[in-house]
């Protein structure tokens, strides 16, 4: 017993002393549980809501307070049209538009009924059906509120319209999610895994020493997976289009070059990791479960990032694919162009010259 008890105190000295154990025994477990119930959360909170008010009566204002003192919606006021309204969806910064028609406080007196307009971006189901039951549920409590000491009740209708997804497909969120996911892994991984390998084998020392330049034996090892992966994009797509019913709204060359773009930002990262790394299976580690939480957590596709707090929000301005999914979005479901994407095309190629730059300033011609 006494030579058991040395050697489970032997182990503990061993764990004890070393960081990266206590980082793996401790922090992980911390920082997953502080991440992970920060982030996965689809309920709403603090979205951005437009209310269009043609009405600006007592009625109107009593139900816009209502709207504005829940934590769900954070209202921003404007007198637009209705081509202006769909001109502020396709930016992407707001969730629903609440319209208040001329006569609201009228109808109301007169008619005891009334009707107010949701307007939501259907583009993501889940978040429009939210907006969707949470407005309504604000409106009927209010009705509820104004009906208390009336004889004849009021009925308020919410009226909802979705834009871009009327018929609420699920495949309209998981398509551009799913073409994001699938790329960026299949890219990155496979990119670092066959660089990596040549090390392993002792074959890099031999295409090092070869008359081909070593920048271009990585960009050859590199370029065999861009071209697969736009095979990735074309089979994506045929599938969306012909098997799920889900039309491209947008130019499909403009797609193409975006997913191009992205592809060879997700090739720079896999180069960026095969340098860093000895073994094939850091590196897949690296790429698998480094590249796959990232994405699913902090892409949008699954988790709405505004609800999420400020510091996650910015960690996900890193994420590639997160930029990526925007656009997917905005092209195939929006039926948007360049001019409303060039912010993202510009951050993603900023992302791949910066990779690039950073992989061959750390790239070694002598192996040790």
């Amino acid at each position: 017993m006494k030579q058991f008890l040395a050697f489970v105190r032997k182990e503990f000295y061993h764990v004890l002393r070393d960081r990266r154990t206590l980082l793996i025994l401790f922090g992980m477990p911390i920082a997953q549980i502080l991440i992970f119930g920060f982030a996965l959360t689809n309920e709403v909170k603090d979205s951005e809501i437009l209310v269009v008010d043609y009405a600006k009566d007592n009625a109107s204002q009593e139900l816009l307070t209502k709207i504005g003192s829940s934590r769900y919606f954070n209202i921003r006021q404007a007198a637009l049209s209705h081509k202006e309204i769909l001109k502020t969806f396709q930016k992407g910064k707001i969730k629903a538009v609440v319209v208040f028609p001329a006569n609201f406080n009228e109808d109301l007196l007169h008619h005891n009924k009334a009707q107010v307009q949701i307007i939501t971006d259907a583009s993501d189901v889940n978040t429009a059906n939210m907006v969707t039951n949470y407005l309504s549920s604000i409106i009927m409590d209010y009705q509820n509120q104004v009906n208390q000491n009336l004889e004849i009740p009021y009925r308020i209708t919410p009226e909802v319209r979705m834009l871009y997804n009327p018929q609420l497909k699920g495949a309209h969120g998981f398509v551009p999610g799913v073409m994001a996911l699938v790329l960026l892994l299949v890219s990155v991984m496979m990119t670092a895994i066959s660089i990596v390998r040549e090390k392993e084998t002792g074959t890099m020392e031999i295409l090092l020493v070869s008359p081909f330049k070593p920048v271009l034996v990585i960009f050859a090892k590199a370029f065999p997976y861009l071209a697969l992966s736009l095979v990735n994009v074309t089979a994506i797509l045929l599938l969306s289009v012909f098997v799920l019913d889900l039309p491209v709204k947008g130019s499909v060359a403009l797609l193409f070059a975006e997913s191009t773009l992205f592809i060879i930002t997700c090739l720079a990262l896999g180069i960026f990791i095969s340098i860093k790394t000895s073994s094939q299976q850091i590196a897949m580690l690296i790429s698998l479960m480094g590249m796959l939480l990232p994405t699913m957590m902090f892409s949008g596709f699954l988790f709405p990032i505004e609800n999420m707090p400020l510091p996650l929000q910015v960690i996900s301005n890193i994420v590639p694919s997160k930029w990526f999914y925007i656009i997917v979005k905005s092209i195939m479901i929006k039926g948007l162009g360049l001019g409303a994407l060039w912010k993202e095309t510009l951050i993603l190629f900023g992302m791949t010259v910066f990779l690039l730059l950073v992989s061959l300033k750390s790239f070694k011609i002598r192996l040790q």
